[in-house]
């Protein structure tokens, strides 16, 4: 093994013990996508069919709980992933550890855990209504993990403080998921400029079935990748003066 291999599988091992060793972050893995899928589903279930809808309410809750769960939680990690370890960051890349390989760490963190996060959001919306393409609502819930993900590494590197991250963070996801279900039908035409637009689009078509849309695909992806880019430029900024 190469010693560029060799740090770059230490920064990843070292990054997601990290995070698992802690119980509680397994438990929130496991207890708050059924959670939010439940409670987004009986919320809209109160509500009419109303025009801006294009499924049943209560369907339309539960495929946005758990696009908000998948995309949330990675969020979450991703936030406090680099909070809780920019000046470790910092000192190891002064001692000469590639912060690339330290930034690949984090980023794969967040992407197992935008998996699991998304595995079982799609197991709790499964419980209820079987999906037509259920490998489409998997990568599309992953999509949304990663894309959150990258927010919330972005989010950590320019606003490097829990509470008011945590606060940026909820709020945007909050109103993120509710423009992305059309419940608020006039402002229709600019629910694009918020990250889960497509991805819920695409989400609902895997789970009610439908003919999928390139622009949805482009649209999520791309958004996935701009962020990425962004939150890879913000750590980048938050470690200078790393070894590269």
């Amino acid at each position: 093994m190469t010693a560029t291999a060799s740090r770059l599988r230490t920064a990843v091992l070292a990054s997601t013990r990290a995070f698992a060793r802690d119980p509680f972050h397994l438990a929130i893995l496991l207890v708050l996508p059924p959670a939010v899928v439940v409670g987004y589903g009986e919320a809209m279930a109160a509500f009419p069919q109303l025009p801006g809808l294009s499924a049943p309410p209560r369907a339309v809750g539960r495929i946005s709980g758990a696009t908000f769960a998948a995309a949330f939680l990675a969020g979450l990690v991703g936030l406090f992933q680099v909070i809780s370890a920019s000046r470790a960051d910092a000192r190891l890349g002064l001692a000469g550890f590639p912060r690339t390989h330290l930034l690949a760490g984090r980023f794969v963190t967040v992407a197992l855990v935008a998996l699991v996060g998304a595995s079982v959001s799609l197991a709790s919306v499964w419980y209820d209504t079987v999906p037509e393409r259920p490998a489409l609502a998997l990568a599309a819930l992953a999509l949304a993990g990663l894309t959150y993900g990258a927010l919330g590494v972005l989010v950590g590197a320019l606003l490097p403080r829990e509470l008011e991250g945590s606060l940026v963070l909820v709020f945007v996801a909050d109103i993120d998921a509710a423009m992305a279900t059309g419940i608020v039908g006039e402002l229709d035409g600019i629910a694009w400029v918020f990250p889960l637009s497509h991805v819920h689009a695409l989400v609902e078509t895997a789970v009610l079935g439908g003919d999928l849309a390139v622009a949805d695909v482009l649209g999520a992806v791309g958004y996935a990748l701009a962020l990425a880019a962004a939150a890879t430029l913000a750590y980048a900024r938050l470690t200078r003066g790393a070894a590269a």
